[in-house]
């Protein structure tokens, strides 16, 4: 699979089931040093499952991502560490 490098995010993919949505997203962002999911909120239950490790900061939120993604997602996390990013 080819990526796409947009600025200073690498694209590994979409799901490959989106349903035009074009959701969710995978990329790695080499400069920062960060992986960047696009994914489908959380439900409230979700949500209040994983308050239950800890509280989740303003700042942050929970997503959802397909397990169908793993190709996308071992893909983005073979190219950090092959650039020494971890």
């Amino acid at each position: 699979m080819t990526t796409e490098v947009i600025m200073a995010l690498r694209s590994f993919g979409k799901d490959p089931n989106t349903n035009g949505d074009n959701c969710p997203t995978v990329w790695l962002d080499e400069e920062n040093r960060e992986f960047v999911f696009q994914g489908w909120r959380a439900g409230a239950d979700l949500q209040a499952e994983c308050l239950q490790t800890g509280p989740i900061p303003d700042t942050e939120g929970v997503v959802r991502l397909p397990v169908r993604m793993a190709q996308q997602i071992r893909e983005a996390i073979d190219a950090a560490e092959r650039a020494a990013l971890c």
